[in-house]
């Protein structure tokens, strides 16, 4: 999203002259250069991210091969939680994340997977978290090039300190407590 000013004119007439000066003000206009971004992170931070080649839909054959380069970056980077198979992964309901082929391909290779309750973003620490923090720090900047977006993006990724994705995993477990508590029935955000 960026800022565009745009003539504006001021309806009200003024003692029979029609219409007063010209007013400019911003409008947000939506940008022209869309990259989308795939993340996976824990308490500590990130563990693996990538950009979706730009043409490419998020499907069930393109998640595959995401979840293989997951497997890899957590085999490389957090052998701990590799050596003791004590990671689990826990995405929404979207059609790529819940094909067959996906869960097949995670119960092969022994991924433990958090279930996700239908019609509940409000549960995915990446739709109440990370990508409301990372839209944040880059809402109203203009970038010219994928490669201006890509690397912003992945600045403020990596700025975002270990204590906000501890905060958020307390956040995670609160509403899913809440969420158990209420049965499963939809609450609105600062509801009982």
């Amino acid at each position: 999203m960026g800022m565009m000013l745009k003539p504006r004119r001021n309806r009200r007439s003024g003692w029979g002259k029609g219409l007063l000066d010209q007013n400019k003000i911003a409008r947000m206009s939506r940008s022209k250069i869309k990259v989308m971004l795939v993340v996976f992170f824990h308490w500590k931070g990130i563990v693996y991210h990538e950009f979706v080649p730009r043409g490419h839909m998020v499907n069930k054959q393109l998640y595959q091969k995401v979840l293989a380069r997951l497997r890899d970056a957590v085999r490389r980077e957090r052998p701990a939680l590799w050596g003791n198979q004590t990671w689990m992964l826990h995405h929404d309901n979207a059609p790529a994340h819940a094909s067959l082929l996906i869960r097949s391909y995670l119960a092969k290779h022994h991924t433990s997977v958090v279930p996700h309750p239908a019609y509940s973003p409000d549960l995915t620490a990446a739709d109440f978290f990370l990508f409301p923090k990372l839209k944040s720090t880059l809402k109203g900047r203009r970038f010219q090039t994928i490669e201006e977006i890509l690397e912003n993006a992945v600045r403020e990724l990596r700025v975002i300190t270990e204590s906000a994705f501890q905060e958020a995993f307390q956040q995670w477990k609160k509403r899913w407590e809440r969420y158990i508590a209420n049965r499963g029935e939809y609450f609105e955000e600062g509801s009982a």
